[in-house]
């Protein structure tokens, strides 16, 4: 039957049948009904189905509805990612591979994070792909702590501890994940964040700066001494951009120590040494013994209160180059960041080299992408613009509309200058905004206006 435009399947529905078989025999589940499974299935092979086959496989009698091939195809690709994945469709009941196969079903999907959730009837299982959370699994209330259990055996934690949170790792050859349990009302939450190894794709040159921004990155980092702060949210990039940073300079004749929070890639011949606040190793206690390691270049993971910033500053001024991370904004919000946390000015234009502020944004995907001519009273803050491009989706795309992400940045080489403004605040810079990056994009048609609608209402300026 051709009535059916698109078969959108809901997460219980989709668990009836696993990946690889709804690939090998080209079916979708539709419901179950009474102890039978209802499957659309492709006309173009819906009469050489075996039904028996299939009840023997799945375990419920078996009713075949068929449906155009290109339709099938379509939610095959949007439902079922991997492929052949084999944890879709598992019994929790039975399936004693299910965590594993879990896991492995994220690291093909292209997933940052694994979240395990409990609530008063059921529990759930989202992944984190291209920065947003997609629902994957459903799990029976009942099941669900065995799971839990596993999760914490399998992380070398404590199963009978359930009031306080706990964070462990769980190694593999190539990856490592952090696991992270907080108790909740109804069930302890999980979150695994899966942390790569593989540094061969690191690069300055492929992290998305344009020529412009990586001679002013570069000209701060090839310093010999001084601070190197990157900006942003969570998920902006910021420690991708610090570990490309740091493989650059890497040189059998330098010293580098960092201090991390998790250490998230290792980097041969770099001393990488993991935050562990529990035995009193915070970031500040770390630059103070750092200093007494006859350093280089030191790499704090995140600046967080005003002991590490004054640690920070200290080491700079004794001749290091310090590179960190911190929470703001923009490039301009991490200076009056610094001054909050009570760095003299004249410090700040003393030890600041460059100051950068970073998003990741999804990408357009370039085969269903569609040119659009822009509503001015739908879209006002793009009115200087006559054109835009939508999300549609297809089977590059897994029917998202987006593949990929870029990231965008806002630099400002800190001068004397710099600090009288942020002080004074009274001007404003010249500079290239992440507003002005993000309009670029829409222009471009790299990405939508949703994707950079948080960036472009951002006050990224003084006086805005």
């Amino acid at each position: 039957m051709d009535i059916y435009k698109e078969i959108e399947l809901t997460t219980e529905c989709q668990q009836l049948v696993p990946a690889n078989i709804a690939y090998h025999y080209g079916v979708v589940p539709k419901e179950i009904k009474k102890g039978t499974l209802h499957l659309y299935a492709k006309q173009s092979t819906y009469s050489s189905l075996s039904p028996e086959e299939l009840e023997l496989i799945l375990g419920n009698q078996i009713e075949f509805e068929p449906v155009n091939d290109d339709i099938i195809n379509k939610a095959l690709s949007k439902h079922y990612r991997s492929g052949g994945s084999k944890a879709q469709g598992a019994d929790f009941e039975l399936g004693n591979d299910f965590l594993e196969n879990l896991i492995w079903d994220a690291k093909s999907t292209g997933s940052s994070d694994i979240h395990f959730e409990s609530f008063k009837d059921m529990a759930r299982i989202r992944f984190r792909i291209d920065g947003k959370l997609i629902e994957r699994y459903k799990v029976k209330k009942e099941d669900y702590p065995e799971l839990v259990n596993k999760i914490k055996i399998k992380s070398k934690l404590n199963i009978t501890e359930k009031r306080l949170p706990q964070d462990g790792r769980i190694h593999y050859d190539n990856f490592d994940i952090r696991v992270s349990i907080l108790p909740t009302l109804y069930g302890e939450k999980i979150v695994m964040r899966i942390l790569g190894r593989d540094t061969t794709n690191l690069s300055i040159d492929v992290l998305g700066m344009n020529e412009k921004e990586k001679d002013a990155y570069m000209e701060g980092v090839n310093a010999s001494k001084g601070i190197v702060l990157i900006s942003g949210p969570t998920g902006s990039g910021k420690t991708t951009t610090l570990y490309a940073t740091l493989k650059l300079l890497n040189k059998i004749n330098t010293n580098i120590l960092t201090i991390e929070d998790p250490i998230e890639y290792t980097l041969e011949g770099i001393n990488q040494v993991q935050l562990n606040e529990g035995v009193g190793l915070t970031f500040s206690s770390a630059l103070k013994t750092f200093l007494r390691q006859d350093p280089d270049i030191i790499m704090v993971g995140e600046i967080r209160d005003e002991k590490t910033a004054q640690m920070a500053i200290r080491a700079s001024l004794t001749g290091h180059l310090v590179l960190s991370t911190i929470h703001t904004n923009s490039a301009l919000g991490t200076i009056s960041r610094l001054v909050d946390m009570g760095v003299p000015s004249f410090l700040i234009a003393e030890t600041l080299r460059v100051s950068v502020a970073q998003r990741l944004v999804r990408k357009l995907c370039d085969y269903c992408k569609v040119k659009e001519t822009i509503d001015v009273e739908k879209f006002k803050k793009l009115t200087a613009l006559k054109y835009h491009y939508l999300p549609v989706g297809c089977d590059r795309c897994f029917h998202t509309g987006y593949k990929g992400r870029i990231a965008i940045y806002e630099l400002i080489p800190v001068t004397q200058k710099v600090v009288d403004i942020i002080k004074e605040g009274k001007q404003k810079l010249n500079y290239d905004t992440l507003k002005d990056k993000a309009f670029k994009l829409i222009e471009d048609g790299i990405t939508t206006y949703e994707e950079v609608y948080s960036i472009l209402i951002e006050d990224t300026q003084l006086n805005d």
